[in-house]
């Protein structure tokens, strides 16, 4: 019988747990880790490969900086990600060069908002094909936060905890 993944959700750069998708993951998802990461980001790396130590297989929500922040993660771990929900995720900057030459093969949903005036869609797209192997792109009439989809989004089935 296949273990039952761990869910983590990874918030954007200025935000925490107790944002809105934060708050939606602890109330709706109870046992999904839901956590605070401060600092650099290689502190933020630091606390998160100390959360998901052990585990597997993982299932990651990455929003903006965190969407950074989980396909990095993804990369250094690929055999233990068993997919990736990024939000508007910030695909684009430094800390994922090294990877650049990286394509990772486990499924991956992006959800990027056409009124994205913070993570500019036209430079996560080409990151997002080079990148991911097996990934769907849904542009959605929104901005950064993804305010008015977000909760509209089928989180059961991402996350995979429909019957």
């Amino acid at each position: 019988m296949a273990k039952d993944p761990t869910r983590a959700f990874i918030h954007g750069l200025e935000s925490s747990s107790r944002g809105n998708k934060g708050r939606f993951f602890s109330e709706r998802f109870p046992d999904m880790i839901v956590e605070d990461f401060p600092g650099s980001f290689e502190q933020r790396m630091d606390r998160l490969e100390r959360l998901l130590e052990g585990r597997a297989p993982l299932i990651l929500v990455g929003s903006s900086y965190g969407g950074l922040m989980a396909a990095v993660y993804a990369c250094r771990h690929e055999t233990r990600v068993a997919r990736l929900v990024l939000l508007a995720p910030a695909l684009h900057l430094e800390p994922l060069e090294p990877y650049r030459d990286r394509t990772l093969h486990m499924p991956v949903t992006i959800f990027h908002g056409r009124s994205d005036d913070v993570v500019p869609l036209d430079a996560v797209r080409p990151v997002a094909l080079r990148l991911f192997a097996d990934h769907r792109l849904h542009v959605v009439e929104d901005d950064h936060p993804l305010s008015a989809t977000f909760a509209t989004f089928d989180w059961d089935a991402l996350l995979g905890t429909s019957p």
